[in-house]
């Protein structure tokens, strides 16, 4: 499948998965909180990534682990913005993680190239309506409630079923709403009101996703269901674990996996792309 056009990245980029790092500007998400919560420490993380391989930056204010509180619109953008203007005039292709049309659209007019939200349009319906006039890519991740109250939804039927036609649902919202459709990259969510059990479950039926006709984006990094596998491993003690999905999401036809360390990503997709060249 080829890649929704994200400037800045080009040529072999689209030739095998892309790798976007995460830069956390909080105290208190899950795995980094308070590692890159100044400005000059978050640019400084940011270039690190480029440095080590990073296709995408994908910046956020807000921390949305299991339980999070919410910060004001000020506050995320007091965070956010310095970080992805300096990023952006550095030369990465920034996204920005934010579910607030408000912080979407300032972000965008410092440099930001794409929007990652993770409630899918359904936190802030104005988001939609900025995404679709500035025509740039939007990642739409599955979703059911705020993070402070997300574990309360982990109930399915049959959590592959219910994330594709979840998803399908609001591909078709966004659209309605204006959004190209050319322009939308679908995300599973995991970690997302998702039990250990439905996270592998996504990951084992990742063909039914990329069915779903749009490219898809993985962020299992250092996530608690990785923990749980290998018998409740650290969270900072988890990147090789994050390591076999992303290799797993790369050959399984992932657009873009979201990690905390790219040189392992960068690698990994790498020799997974030249395992598919060899074999074609």
């Amino acid at each position: 499948m080829s890649a929704p056009l994200v400037p800045g990245v080009t040529g072999p980029s689209f030739g095998r998965c892309l790798v976007m790092g995460v830069v956390n500007v909080t105290p208190d998400s899950f795995s980094d909180g308070g590692s890159f919560a100044t400005t000059s420490g978050a640019v400084e993380r940011g270039r690190q990534l480029m440095r080590d391989g990073a296709d995408l930056i994908d910046v956020g204010g807000e921390s949305t682990r299991p339980g999070a509180a919410r910060v004001d619109a000020g506050e995320e953008l007091r965070r956010v913005i310095p970080v992805v203007r300096e990023l952006a005039a550095a030369g990465a292709v920034v996204s920005v993680d934010t579910t607030r049309a408000q912080v979407a659209q300032a972000a965008l007019e410092v440099g930001a190239a794409m929007v990652n939200d993770v409630s899918g349009g359904l936190a802030d319906p104005d988001l939609v309506k900025v995404v679709a006039a500035a025509g740039i890519p939007y990642v739409v991740m599955h979703w059911r409630a705020p993070s402070s109250r997300m574990s309360d939804h982990a109930v399915y039927d049959d959590v592959v079923t219910d994330v594709c036609d979840e998803l399908r649902a609001r591909l078709d919202a966004v659209v309605d709403g204006g959004v190209d459709i050319d322009t939308v990259v679908l995300d599973p969510g995991l970690g997302f009101a998702k039990r250990a059990g439905h996270n592998l479950a996504l990951l084992a039926g990742l063909d039914n996703l990329v069915e779903l006709g749009r490219p898809l984006l993985v962020g299992a990094s250092r996530k608690s269901f990785l923990g749980a596998v290998l018998e409740e491993r650290p969270v900072d003690d988890r990147d090789d674990a994050t390591q076999a999905v992303t290799a797993l999401a790369a050959a399984g036809g992932a657009w873009a996996v979201r990690v905390h360390e790219a040189r392992p990503a960068a690698d990994a997709v790498r020799i997974v792309a030249a395992i598919s060249r060899a074999g074609s």
